[in-house]
């Protein structure tokens, strides 16, 4: 049914059930799996960014994308361990939010079904349009499984 599932995560994923459950979906439908993770840039592209940081944001980015990029191979190496093909996946961007990033990456990678973990939604969710999930369900041009936490 699914040959193409997309994972997303971030550096909690060790404590949550999406990469488990994208593991055992991936192996239950013999389907490759992408780790994804979207870094929102937006904030540090304002012009604010560059007084609060005069020394420049580059650092900051490269920080976070070194973060990223280590927790995403030790989240491929424990899906490797179980036999599934997995790939990695960073997407930024300065004009895109988390799931403008998620949705291209998921279409651009070609997959048919997108895992994302959900948790009680905030006020301040709500006020900004919704939680990341709620936003992928209009975004999206795929299946979508919610994992809660």
């Amino acid at each position: 049914m699914y040959q193409r599932i997309m994972v997303a995560i971030d550096s909690n994923f060790a404590a949550g059930k999406v990469l488990d459950t994208g593991i055992e979906m991936a192996r239950n439908f013999g389907a490759r799996l992408a780790l994804c993770h979207a870094l929102d840039d937006t904030i540090l592209a304002q012009q604010f960014a560059r007084v609060v940081f005069p020394d420049g944001i580059s650092p900051i980015e490269d920080s976070l994308r070194s973060g990223a990029t280590e927790f995403l191979t030790q989240a491929a190496d424990m899906a490797r361990a179980q036999g599934i093909e997995t790939e990695i996946r960073l997407v930024d961007s300065e004009t895109e939010h988390v799931p403008e990033l998620l949705a291209r990456a998921a279409a651009e990678w070609q997959a048919d079904l997108l895992i994302v973990g959900v948790h009680a939604s905030q006020a301040v969710e709500r006020l900004l349009g919704g939680s990341i999930a709620e936003q992928l369900v209009r975004k999206a041009g795929i299946s979508l499984f919610l994992v809660r936490s």
